[in-house]
């Protein structure tokens, strides 16, 4: 039997404030919202949730994750660990994408697609890229299109790397053809098929990205750029892009190092595009979970090295609301709606009638996590988790809240 759960005077932001709602939540489907919902038949199962004092919104979209780890510039010991679901859930991530980075030899997209099958088997959504860094892209199929058309996790294609030492320094028309293969594959296979583009410190910046779409049918919305805050170049270089049609991604796990060298944090990087004038939608953040953090000299020699968090995710839609006065709503669309409609995932990131029912309540005076619903299931209940991955220790899984 279906589980059903009625979630009672929530202030609910869908992301857009719809005011203080009842929902009601029936198998993995939002059902109904409107004002005081009662179910007449009560014969039926249900969970009845209170909502009041707190705010309910959609699970968060996190648009880049490394399932399966990272890393590896230091040598194999530096390779960063895999993702658990709780690492997840905890930071109210409801849907996740999976990617491989700089290492795509031991670490590989038959590893992905495992890891991503696994922790939609233990409750979240999960969808992954096709690709790494370098370009020829490493694919399944031996075809971009034909990865894209053929195996229903894979929605796009990257994170392919420019602007950085540890990229392929692709041409072009490499770019191009990645771009091509990734829209077609994507309109055949009715999914976003957009390039996860991982942009690094070099001169170039998002010239690259500008200089592919110029002269051909291409438009800058086939590429979604992240680590857009790494330093102040790059973040106007972005806005740059924004204001010529683009959405540009934030990344939000970062290091003191990073932030002491001229990185722009994820939630001032957010308040600072929406004072410049970008839309919501074409603004996102994603926690580059479980990536490695590697920290470089002036030579490019490897001298210090950590490891993205999920969380930061949360910690960042805090800092952005709470300490730098960025609109809710605004700061929540970042984290679910805009990246929702990037990727081609239209039953995520809002609370609409028919949608998945993913969605969170938070505590409305600090922010923190109270409970985590993903396809319907209650994953984390006073900001503690009750489901959790094969191989975790309940124990060791709780937060505040």
């Amino acid at each position: 039997m279906e589980q059903i759960i009625l979630i009672k005077g929530a202030n609910v932001f869908a992301p857009n404030t719809l005011g203080i709602k009842d929902v009601l939540i029936a198998g993995c489907r939002i059902a109904a919202i409107s004002d005081n919902l009662v179910l007449n038949n009560t014969n039926l199962p249900i969970t009845v949730l209170d909502g009041s004092d707190k705010l309910l919104v959609p699970g968060f979209v996190d648009s880049l994750v490394h399932y399966i780890g990272g890393g590896g510039e230091g040598g194999f010991a530096t390779r960063t660990p895999e993702m658990q679901l709780t690492d997840a859930t905890l930071a109210g991530v409801t849907t996740a994408i999976g990617v491989l980075g700089t290492d795509a030899t031991t670490r590989t997209l038959t590893n992905l697609l495992a890891k991503a099958h696994a922790l939609e088997t233990e409750g979240i959504s999960t969808y992954c890229h096709t690709g790494s860094y370098e370009i020829p892209c490493r694919t399944l199929t031996g075809n971009i299109t034909d990865d894209l058309i053929l195996i229903d996790k894979i929605i796009g294609v990257g994170e392919i790397a420019i602007s950085d030492h540890r990229s392929s320094q692709p041409t072009i028309a490499e770019i191009r053809k990645v771009a091509a293969a990734a829209r077609v594959g994507g309109m055949l296979a009715g999914k976003g098929g957009i390039v996860s583009v991982h942009v690094g410190s070099g001169a170039s910046l998002l010239q690259p990205l500008f200089d592919a779409v110029n002269g051909s049918e291409l438009t800058l919305k086939q590429f979604y750029p992240t680590h857009i805050n790494r330093n102040e170049a790059l973040f106007q270089a972005g806005l740059d892009f924004a204001r010529a049609g683009g959405v540009i991604d934030f990344t939000t796990s970062t290091t003191d190092y990073d932030i002491q060298h001229g990185e722009v944090a994820a939630a001032v990087a957010l308040s600072r595009a929406l004072q410049a004038g970008i839309s919501p939608m074409q603004l996102t953040m994603s926690s580059d979970g479980n990536a490695s953090l590697p920290v470089y000299n002036v030579q490019g020699e490897l001298i210090g090295l950590e490891v993205g968090k999920v969380s930061s995710l949360l910690a960042a839609l805090q800092t952005a609301v709470l300490d730098l006065n960025v609109n809710f709503a605004d700061a929540l669309t970042s984290i679910t709606a805009a990246p929702a409609q990037v990727l081609g995932l239209k039953h995520k990131g809002q609370l609409t009638v028919g949608k998945d029912a993913d969605m969170l309540l938070l505590n409305r005076q600090d922010l923190s996590l109270h409970t985590v619903i993903a396809k319907g299931k209650t994953l984390v209940s006073n900001g503690k988790a009750t489901v959790f991955g094969t191989f975790e220790k309940p124990q060791h899984c709780a937060t505040g809240g």
